[in-house]
This record gives structure tokens, sequence and C-alpha cells, in this order.
């Protein structure tokens, strides 16, 4: 099943860039999954269980790295960029 992730990484800290930067960075290195990036948010695109299997290992790995950090993440089933289904 495909799947489409909006996620925003809020953390706690003066120095919150090097966290959010570092975040993408990290989510960009998983093959099989699109990240398209904005001002706002990131963008993941891909497998529902690869996308899901990534943020268990992403989120935890910011929070022990960075400390304190709020994740918004919108989730829905499908590819939002109009590709075909599973």
């Amino acid at each position: 099943m495909k799947a489409s992730v909006d996620i925003s990484l809020y953390p706690l800290a003066d120095e919150y860039i090097p966290a959010i930067k570092e975040f993408i960075e990290r989510v960009q290195k998983y093959s099989g999954v699109s990240v398209v990036r904005n001002d706002l948010s990131t963008q993941l695109y891909g497998d529902y269980d690869q996308i899901m299997d990534l943020l268990k290992v992403e989120l935890r790995l910011s929070w022990e790295k960075y400390g304190k950090g709020i994740f918004v993440i919108k989730f829905l089933k499908d590819d939002l960029r109009g590709l075909s289904s599973d």
C-alpha cells in the first residue's frame, strides 16, 4: 500500500536548525521513499510499511540526539503526487 506523509519537526531548543536539517538528510538516504521539502514541512511518499519503519527509527534518533521536539505528522493513504496506488 502506498502512503503520503507530511511531517514537521519543532525542536524545543534554541539551536533548532541542526536537528531539522539532520532529520531531513537522514530520511533522504532511504531508498524507495521519495522526499520533497518545502519551507513548512517535508513530504514522504512510498510504501506505507517502509515509511512507518523509517519514522520509528528516525524519530527516536532525533529525540536521543537533540532532546525534546515536537513532530507534527499527517498520513494519507495513496500517493498524493498522483502516481498509481497498489
